[in-house]
């Protein structure tokens, strides 16, 4: 059983920055692709990042791409998000989920076992 805790979320303006971070606990760690999604207000899920423990990736949805960076820190367990350049259309709840060590179809919610409670990210205009 994987535990993750998102943490890191809040209020920013437009055209600033932040970090969220991913601590994950339980299981294989190694065995697992780590994966970051969100959810705005009336919307589904959506892919934004993945990256394997073990190595492969990471992969960037085109609305982030060239803004958030996704790292790893094996020896913390813990993965970070950072979000660079926040608009707006940023703004929404961010998940942290972990499925098994496949790289197929990262950006299908349906895939990941796990999931963190979700850490809210407010950008202002």
């Amino acid at each position: 059983q994987v535990q993750l805790v998102e943490s890191g979320g809040g209020l920013v303006q437009a055209g600033g920055s932040l970090r969220l971070s991913c601590a994950a606990s339980g299981g294989t760690l190694s065995s697992y692709v780590m994966g970051w999604f969100r959810q705005a207000p009336g919307k589904e899920r959506e892919f934004v990042v993945a990256i394997a423990w073990s190595g492969g990736g990471p992969y960037y949805a085109n609305s982030v791409k060239g803004r958030f960076t996704i790292s790893r820190d094996n020896a913390k367990k813990t993965v970070h998000l950072q979000m660079n350049s926040l608009s707006p259309e940023d703004t929404a709840v961010y998940y942290c989920a972990a499925k098994t060590q496949s790289l197929e179809s990262v950006e299908v919610a349906d895939n990941y076992d796990y999931w963190g409670q979700g850490t809210q990210v407010t950008v202002s205009s």
